[in-house]
């Protein structure tokens, strides 16, 4: 895993790193809400944390292992939230995040569902899109 300094800004585009998503990585503090998970996982992708994603992964739909590929994440837009609040059970953030992989930028777009399992926020999947 790669670490940024915490004068540099974060990958998730939140601020500084080290008032952002560093203390999730470093194991230090929790995300208190569904969106800072999802920032955070977002940033953990940035930085190639395998162990963090699957240990913010809920249990029932966490792989046994991940691969990570050669993606360079060089943005994230998040585009609605639904609940996800320090008090909510649930919640849903829709976000698209932009990559360059072989010379060619693009974008993968999700409505990511994560829920309580007991005080924590973890990530459980990908949703459909609602038509």
């Amino acid at each position: 895993m790669t670490d940024l300094p915490g004068t540099a800004d974060c990958p998730c585009g939140g601020g500084r790193y080290a008032e952002c998503c560093a203390p999730y990585l470093r194991r230090e503090e929790w995300p208190p809400t569904a969106e800072a998970l999802m920032r955070s996982r977002y940033t953990a992708f940035a930085l190639t944390d395998a162990e963090y994603l699957l240990r913010t992964w809920h249990p029932r739909t966490r792989p046994d292992t991940l691969e990570l590929d050669d993606r360079e994440w060089t943005g994230l837009d998040v585009v609605d939230r639904v609940d996800g609040g320090p008090d909510d059970m649930m919640g849903i953030v829709d976000f698209v995040a932009h990559f360059r992989l072989d010379g060619h930028t693009g974008a993968l777009t999700e409505r990511s569902a994560f829920v309580r399992r007991g005080s924590r926020w973890v990530y459980l999947a990908a949703t459909p899109d609602a038509e």
